[in-house]
């Protein structure tokens, strides 16, 4: 495992809506010729370096998937400078990369090669990957036939298979059970140990705390607080059970 880093500064992703309040593409808003442009994410700036373990709190439409989604490298800044080194590993939903009609195996190899595995690395890691999803038979059906915890199983552990530098969660480790839960905690403790990095959002804290030692506070799209876990969570929960 090389040494990732994460460097972010003045970062910022909008969106665009129709008079619909439908999302629309830059080419469709100049055609309807009226749309209406929100910043999801906004001066955003942050440095992670090998080791961190951040956990990305804050409600609903804070920004946070849209920061993980970044990282990963399924959205890119509209403004600002965004550096991440290293192999990315990414959970960012149950449903990504995953064809209701294929196996587990097929979609493992599938889901291997667009991690960036050649087809026979893929094909040669398959064992090993049944092997880590613990999934045994089900390994071998249709993923339509798949709960949402076996997909997040079977996509945690094509992610993990790559050894990433950066590993990013996304809320599906929370619809995984406590068995497969702890095989995440253990794997990104192992990977921080290793010089890694994860980051991970959540609404579960108890178990972000269980591998993250920092904490970012996001609200309407900023950074509201930076700072160790159990700081900002509180300042978080504070200020949210003042608001209700």
């Amino acid at each position: 495992m090389s040494a990732g880093s994460i460097s972010a500064e003045g970062v910022g992703v909008s969106f665009l809506f129709d008079r619909h309040q439908r999302a629309v593409t830059p080419a469709l808003a100049r055609l309807r010729r009226t749309s209406t442009r929100t910043w999801g994410v906004h001066e955003m700036g942050f440095t992670i370096g090998p080791g961190e373990g951040v956990a990305l709190i804050g409600p609903s439409g804070s920004g946070k998937t849209t920061v993980l989604r970044l990282i990963a490298g399924v959205l890119s800044p509209d403004a600002g400078r965004l550096d991440v080194r290293g192999q990315v590993g990414s959970l960012l939903s149950t449903e990504a990369g995953l064809l209701g009609l294929l196996t587990g195996r097929e979609n493992a190899a599938l889901l291997g090669v667009l991690a960036g595995m050649s087809r026979a690395e893929a094909e040669a890691a398959l064992e090993q990957i049944k092997l880590a999803t613990h999934l045994e038979d089900a390994f071998e059906r249709p993923v339509l036939s798949y709960s949402e915890g076996m997909k997040a199983r079977l996509g945690f552990a094509v992610a993990d298979h790559t050894g990433p530098d950066v590993m990013v969660l996304d809320e599906v480790h929370e619809a995984l059970d406590h068995e497969f839960r702890q095989i995440v905690a253990d794997r990104a403790h192992a990977s921080l140990e290793a010089g890694g990095i994860v980051v991970a959002a959540g609404h579960d804290h108890p178990l972000l705390a269980t591998f993250c030692d920092r904490a970012l506070w996001l609200a309407d799209g900023r950074i509201a607080a930076d700072g160790p876990f159990e700081e900002i969570r509180q300042a978080y929960l504070n200020e949210a059970s003042i608001d209700s």
